[in-house]
Parts: C-alpha cells; sequence; structure tokens
C-alpha cells in the first residue's frame, strides 16, 4: 500500500539543539581531506540522492521507506548533515510502527531534508 502524507508530525518527536549546525561542515571538510571540488560534488550528489529519495518515500510502502532511510541514514552522516540522518533513522524505526508513526517520520524527515537543501543550494551558490 503506497504511503501517502496525511499525518502531522507529532510534537514529541527529539528537535535538533538550537546551536547545532544544518550542514556539520567542519565535518564535511574532514571527510573531504579539505578538498573544495569534492565537498562540492558531495553536497550536488546529496541534494539530488534526498530530493529523489523522499519522493519515492512519499510514495512507497513501509518496507521501501526504511531501506530508503537507511541509505539516506548513511549519506547524510557522510556530509554532516545530523538533522537529516536522525530523522532517517527515525523514519527507518517508524517504518515497523503503525502507519501513522511511519508518515509522521517521513514528514519529519522531509523537513529536515528541505533545511539541508536550502543550505546546499546557498552553499553551491557561495562556492
Amino acid at each position: 500500500m503506497p504511503y501517502l502524507a496525511t499525518a502531522a508530525v507529532p510534537a514529541d518527536l527529539p528537535m535538533p539543539a538550537a546551536d547545532e549546525p544544518v550542514i556539520d561542515r567542519a565535518h564535511l571538510a574532514q571527510m573531504t581531506f579539505g578538498d573544495r571540488s569534492l565537498e562540492r560534488e558531495l553536497l550536488e550528489l546529496f541534494d539530488r540522492q534526498a530530493a529523489m529519495l523522499i519522493a519515492r518515500m512519499r510514495q512507497s510502502d513501509a518496507g521501501v521507506v526504511a531501506t530508503l532511510a537507511h541509505t539516506l541514514n548513511g549519506s547524510a552522516r557522510g556530509i554532516g548533515a545530523g538533522e537529516v540522518a536522525r530523522a532517517a533513522e527515525a523514519a527507518e524505526l517508524a517504518a515497523c510502527e503503525p502507519a501513522g508513526a511511519c508518515a509522521a517520520a517521513v514528514e519529519r524527515l522531509a523537513a529536515a531534508i528541505e533545511d539541508a537543501r536550502a543550505l546546499i543550494g546557498h552553499m553551491l551558490r557561495a562556492a
């Protein structure tokens, strides 16, 4: 059964600390050994992948959501997108819960992705 985004995001889902960056630039620089062209390439790849995966999650059943969320979690951790990684992990775990929990987790993940993609767009334009 396809996933339909109808549930609101519950208020009890953990949110990032107010001072946590959307993308940890120091982590990204460490992962790319300070190579700015590699940073740019990774950010572009993540931007495209995140958009594609969240679109697929919104149209997929829980099993597919879990698999795609797992993939996104690893990619997000690689570039230092901590909130996206945590939201992806929550979506992966929520796929085992009732449909409403999965839908809410996917919407929280979508919001985190939106924030990350906005920052990535800014970073790519500034580079």
